[in-house]
């Protein structure tokens, strides 16, 4: 009896043990994600593409099995969302990884959870090509490339069995699987709002079909580029940035005055300035500003009006205050016992405001490097992002070795900003290639 007695907590400890075990793990969102859970629809999905271009056709049954291995290293693609009494949550999830499929519709659509095996992205393929979409209260653009290149190593090596051999089947140690949010671990305590609210200029014109979009890549050498924005002493953030400024101005409003500004929202990866590798969303926005006070400004002045707007936002110190005031509303006392259902509605309205105060976006995901072994059997890199809402046009720039990819995204009918923005390009000087999902020439 007494033996049994002694051993009995011990059983007691096994059965706590076992089953935290077979709990699923939870995790929190990072400050920014937040809100796309609450604004996420079939009209605004805030799901963004990126995809990599092989040189050899992509055969699905490889590319699943490749999945199948990769995202179980991922603790933050192997998740869920869960919405609880306060705030919304990601738990493991413990299925099978999404259905590669063949690309066979529009990209960016909103991704259904229970359509997808509870998961927050989706794999497609088409061609050469591998597609990564990403709703983006996963991560952002640098979340997503670190993912879609392991994926593709994956499918390399399984495609290549010498590849396999070489390599093995261990991520990169480039790859990181750091989850932790650094807009928490980085801020600071007492700052203003720091970032603009007004409303800016939205284009308006006829759109597509429903459901129809359109992607068009403008192909660029990078060296005769940074010829170009050498020229004009600018960075080639800068001067892509600007020259989309200008196509709208030229587009839209043909020279004339006008009484709201065109601003572009930038994203700016927050990681080099704060030694960070997390994989969750870390990137604050500032938004490139041109106020046409007058009529016919030259090419000359929208650029630097917009390279000093830029410059004057993207510094440490402004970048930190912007995130900072946003971190601290999340951890205000008050707002954390808030029900969620009331925060949704707050959230909202804060964002139907914020997001008319720009008129584009232009992301710039960089320059992409791959692992040596993987570089022959790699041809380009491509990303764009989803509408939002005032934001019919967007555009995404990434590149790779010396090639870079300009990228518009747009639900309008009739492509003016992009015929501005490429002929532009060849007016200063520059080879462009152009490339279309075709959308704009049936």
């Amino acid at each position: 009896m007494n033996k049994t007695n002694q051993n009995q907590p011990g059983k007691k400890q096994k059965r706590k043990a076992a089953r935290r075990a077979r709990e699923p793990k939870w995790d929190k969102l990072d400050n920014t994600a937040h809100l796309f859970p609450v604004i996420a629809g079939d009209d605004m999905t805030n799901v963004y593409r990126i995809s990599v271009v092989l040189k050899e056709p992509v055969i699905g049954d490889t590319l699943q099995r490749a999945l199948d291995m990769v995202l179980p290293k991922f603790d933050g693609f192997n998740v869920r969302l869960r919405q609880g009494f306060f705030w919304y949550y990601f738990e493991e999830n413990g299925k099978p990884a999404p259905v590669v499929e063949e690309e066979s519709t529009y990209p960016c659509r909103y991704i259904l959870q229970h359509r997808n095996n509870s998961y927050l992205f989706r794999v497609t393929y088409y061609m050469c090509r591998i597609n990564l979409e990403v709703f983006h209260v996963l991560t952002d653009g640098m979340g997503g490339l670190n993912f879609l290149k392991e994926l593709t190593y994956q499918y390399l090596r399984l495609s290549h069995p010498k590849l396999r051999e070489q390599e093995g089947d261990r991520l990169s140690i480039e790859t990181s699987l750091n989850r932790e949010d650094s807009f928490l671990q980085n801020y600071k305590k007492s700052h203003a709002r720091n970032y603009r609210s007004g409303r800016a200029f939205i284009m308006k014109a006829p759109r597509l079909r429903a459901q129809e979009f359109g992607v068009m890549h403008g192909y660029l050498n990078i060296p005769q580029l940074k010829g170009v924005c050498k020229r004009h002493e600018m960075s080639i953030n800068e001067y892509l940035v600007a020259l989309v400024v200008w196509s709208i101005y030229q587009g839209y409003l043909h020279g004339a005055q006008a009484k709201r500004p065109i601003r572009a929202a930038v994203p700016v990866n927050l990681r080099p300035y704060f030694d960070s590798v997390t994989t969750k969303n870390f990137f604050v926005m500032v938004s490139a500003e041109f106020m046409p006070e007058k009529e016919n400004y030259t090419f000359e002045e929208v650029l630097q009006v917009v390279k000093d707007s830029l410059r004057s936002q993207i510094k440490k110190e402004n970048l930190e205050d912007i995130f900072s005031y946003n971190v601290s509303n999340e951890k205000n006392l008050a707002m954390r016992a808030v029900p969620l259902v009331i925060k949704n509605l707050a959230i909202r309205s804060v964002y139907t405001k914020s997001a008319l105060a720009n008129t584009t976006t232009v992301t710039n995901i960089g320059n992409v490097k791959v692992q040596e072994a993987y570089e022959p059997y790699i041809k380009m890199f491509h990303s764009f992002l989803a509408m939002s809402k005032g934001q019919l046009l967007k555009g995404t720039i990434c590149s790779y070795q010396e090639t870079l990819a300009f990228t518009f995204s747009s639900v309008f009918e009739n492509p003016v900003v992009q015929k501005i923005f490429f002929r532009t390009l060849s007016a200063e000087g520059l080879d462009v290639t152009i490339e279309s999902n075709g959308v704009y020439y049936e």
